[in-house]
């Protein structure tokens, strides 16, 4: 089950690989943080299954080089809960759905689905956030070219303590300048 739901999510429009190198990203995050090894491999699943509710979303709207439309917009912005519905029918999955439903959350409070803030945040969304945020960063999308990993890296910098945890934010920042070579090899 796992492998159809993966493959169907990187089927989607510039999709492809990004679940495995988000979750690449994250374990070396939670490794650093000093997590488990059971606690490791739900944060790989989730990881890998964090953009399931992709699936809900019309591939013209991921594959859009303009600007999106306010119902566009919407429509990405539900993701997170159309993904929580898709592994609330799959009991193997169900631990996932913080993963899943909160990876869009800001540590200020601004994002979405529900707005919110700080430690109300599971720890394992977060992680997932900056995750994911470095590899949309640094992968090829229909509205412009990858960013280079220290670019990345800088907004990263710059969104701690409001989009980002500042922890988390942290934690990644000193990896990749520790071992860059093999942190960002993920990104290919």
């Amino acid at each position: 089950m796992l492998a159809g739901l993966c493959e169907a999510i990187d089927a989607r429009p510039y999709m492809e690989g990004h679940g495995s190198r988000v979750s690449r990203l994250a374990e070396a995050i939670a490794l650093r943080l000093g997590w488990g090894a059971g606690r490791i491999r739900r944060l790989r699943i989730g990881a890998l299954l964090h953009d399931v509710g992709k699936l809900a979303v019309a591939d013209s709207v991921w594959g859009k080089a303009e600007r999106l439309s306010e119902a566009e917009f919407a429509a990405i912005r539900r993701h997170p809960a159309a993904g929580m519905r898709i592994l609330a029918r799959q009991p193997d999955f169900r631990f996932a759905i913080p993963y899943v439903l909160f990876h869009h959350e800001h540590w200020d409070g601004g994002g979405y689905p529900s707005r919110r803030r700080g430690d109300a945040i599971p720890l394992e969304a977060r992680v997932l956030a900056v995750a994911d945020a470095f590899d949309a960063m640094t992968s090829p999308r229909p509205y412009g070219p990858p960013l280079p990993a220290s670019e990345a890296l800088a907004e990263i910098h710059r969104c701690a303590g409001s989009q980002f945890d500042p922890v988390v934010a942290g934690v990644f920042i000193e990896l990749c300048r520790a071992a860059p070579a093999r942190l960002l090899a993920a990104e290919g």
